[in-house]
């Protein structure tokens, strides 16, 4: 799950009413999106069979992030979660610069969506340019937040079974072909025999893949906010491992069956790494059933997404940290922030004409820096925490461990030629809003200050 949802009480002021499993249940079927079924390919090209491994360290360093902001949440619940836990750290220029980081991360992740879910679309229709098939789902996708479908939560839960299903679907079918129960005879690479089979593209190549890894679980922290929703705040924890230990077996179990059925370089960013394993049976309906399954499972977080950066951006405006125009609503329009909505269209818009411009890489390179910047604010995460809370010297190893694994993620990108863009991508969105903190900070929120 890609969106932002403010922290806080229900607005009837009602206390959390989810059980720790139902918390979960929610963390497994929107946590899985396009980032693990189209994602997950470019880390399988870059490492090869060891992307395994990748996810089980990414599983690592999202738990330590996970349950360090679950303690955070459910000791003090506020609106703007992870964002006033850098503000009440280090400063307001730490808040605002969290809050304005999440937000363009998660217009590359619309980015990153649209492009997937244009990539997926042409598995039917090859000749259609990119940027049409990008063009369509944006529209849709806005329209569907301007009429405000008071349906579509219920939706979104419908189409987080429909991708969790489709896993599922895989998993029993590639198990099926491993042991021999399907007709044909067809040969499997099977398990790496060497350091060399597992690491095809040596130790830098899984070095670079760790990023796409910790993509896929991506939205984690947003599940971290709803940890507040709970009936007993101190199971928060235990929801959060849980969660992981049934992503991680998802996870690892499908993507070990695919690189145990494919030879690593059959997989391509233009099909899902589940396709590509199955290719070989030929089966009439898996492609056309999965694709579909995933372009609507895309279409809803990227959707979400699009709700999300709407209502975060509402919410910088009311705290001060983005100009007062874009916490205006229309009240004709259902509470529509209309000003908030226009700015993530031009960032959707920016996304449609740079996949035009740039149609071969710019998978990999939105993907690259959206993850990049949700590390970004990951590690914002780690480092308030361990200001804010009293953490006993364990704890405070596993955090230091959580931010060497983000820092391997992150640096891991420098190491592979064809996603090093997406780096520097990154660094630029982090300096631009760096370098206007700290104008703020010395020419408003100071004179502010003073005169408090």
């Amino acid at each position: 799950m890609d969106f932002f949802i403010p922290s806080g009480k229900s607005k009837d002021g009602k206390e959390g009413n989810l059980s720790w499993w139902q918390l979960s249940l929610i963390g497994v079927g929107c946590t899985i999106g396009t980032g693990f079924f189209l994602g997950s390919t470019i880390g399988i090209k870059v490492t090869g069979p060891s992307i395994v491994f990748s996810f089980i360290l990414a599983a690592l360093g999202t738990y330590v992030v996970y349950n360090l902001l679950a303690k955070m949440t459910a000791e003090d619940p506020q609106d703007g979660s992870f964002c006033y836990y850098a503000n009440k750290a280090h400063g307001r220029w730490a808040g605002f610069s969290c809050g304005w980081n999440y937000w363009c991360s998660n217009i590359l992740i619309m980015g990153s969506q649209l492009t997937a879910l244009s990539i997926l679309s042409r598995f039917w229709f090859p000749n259609v340019p990119l940027w049409l098939f990008a063009t369509g789902y944006a529209i849709l996708s806005i329209v569907v937040v301007v009429t405000g479908n008071k349906g579509f939560d219920k939706v979104e839960n419908v189409l987080a079974i429909i991708k969790t299903a489709a896993i599922v679907m895989f998993i029993i079918i590639a198990a099926a072909a491993v042991f021999g129960w399907l007709h044909g005879n067809v040969k499997h690479p099977g398990f790496p025999h060497s350091a060399k089979e597992l690491f095809p593209e040596g130790y830098k190549g899984f070095w670079s893949s760790l990023i796409y890894a910790f993509y896929a679980y991506g939205g984690i922290e947003v599940i971290g906010l709803m940890a507040m929703r709970l009936k007993k705040k101190e199971d928060a924890p235990k929801a959060g491992i849980i969660m992981l230990i049934v992503l991680v077996i998802i996870y690892v179990i499908s993507i070990g069956l695919a690189v145990f059925m494919a030879a690593h370089g059959a997989f391509t960013e233009k099909e899902s790494p589940f396709v590509t394993a199955l290719d070989k049976y030929h089966f009439a309906f898996f492609p056309h059933v999965f694709n579909a399954a995933i372009i609507l499972a895309g279409f809803s977080t990227m959707t979400a997404s699009l709700f999300g950066v709407t209502t975060l951006l509402v919410t910088l405006a009311v705290g001060g940290d983005a100009p007062s125009l874009f916490s205006k609503k229309l009240k004709k329009f259902k509470e529509l922030p209309l000003p908030s909505l226009a700015l993530a269209t031009i960032g959707l818009i920016a996304s449609i004409v740079t996949a035009l411009l740039l149609p071969g890489k710019i998978y990999e390179y939105i993907t690259t820096a959206a993850g990049i910047l949700i590390l970004f604010n990951w590690s914002f995460i780690i480092i308030s925490a361990l200001h804010i809370l009293k953490i006993k010297l364990g704890g405070k190893m596993l955090a230091i461990l959580g931010l060497v694994l983000i820092l391997a993620a992150v640096s891991g990108t420098l190491m592979e030629k064809g996603i090093r863009m997406g780096f520097f991508v990154s660094l630029l969105v982090a300096a631009i809003i760096g370098v206007i903190a700290f104008i703020m900070e010395k020419m408003v929120w100071k004179k502010e200050s003073q005169k408090g």
